[in-house]
């Protein structure tokens, strides 16, 4: 037989995963589908975000990435990437304590005649990099690897986004 205090423990936890289940609660994962079937990437020319969004959405979605713009039901344009750098916090002897690295990507996303789906989209990405003049070479490895993991961020903001889309 079952103690009381354990069937209660039973009740209570029977219960809070239904009610969290009944609110629409879900993690966050990844995007099985978009709402079309072809997709062209348009991307700044040598920039590796174009390659990752086309990666991911291979990898993570149904939809198939298509090499020319006219195969495609909807375009996504990628019209800019921009990696930002700039002081943060000074030490009271002027040198650079902090760094605040920004990472921006505008996109929008169009349908096989052209017409916007969504406006042009802005991301921006923040995060901040401590400093120390002894560390130059760490901390520019360090900057490096901020940089790609906020590029990463955004690719997975973009198509989370496109699975909004309604067509």
């Amino acid at each position: 037989m079952m103690k009381p205090i354990r069937i209660l423990l039973v009740i209570v936890t029977i219960s809070l995963i239904l009610a969290i289940t009944a609110c629409g609660f879900r993690l966050r994962g990844q995007i099985s589908t978009l709402p079309f079937e072809t997709i062209y990437v348009a991307a700044p020319p040598g920039h590796p975000i174009g390659l990752d969004m086309e990666r991911a959405i291979r990898v993570s979605t149904t939809t198939k990435v298509v090499k020319k713009p006219e195969k495609a039901q909807a375009v996504l344009q990628i019209l800019s990437a921009v990696n930002e750098k700039k002081i943060l916090s000074l030490s009271t002897g002027g040198r650079v304590r902090e760094f605040q690295l920004i990472y921006r990507v505008s996109a929008r996303l169009l349908d096989a005649q052209g017409a916007a789906l969504t406006p042009v989209d802005d991301i921006i990405l923040t995060r901040v990099l401590p400093f120390l003049d002894a560390q130059i070479l760490a901390k520019a490895a360090e900057e490096e690897m901020l940089y790609k993991d906020m590029q990463v961020d955004a690719v997975q903001q973009l198509i989370r986004r496109m699975a909004a889309v309604k067509l």
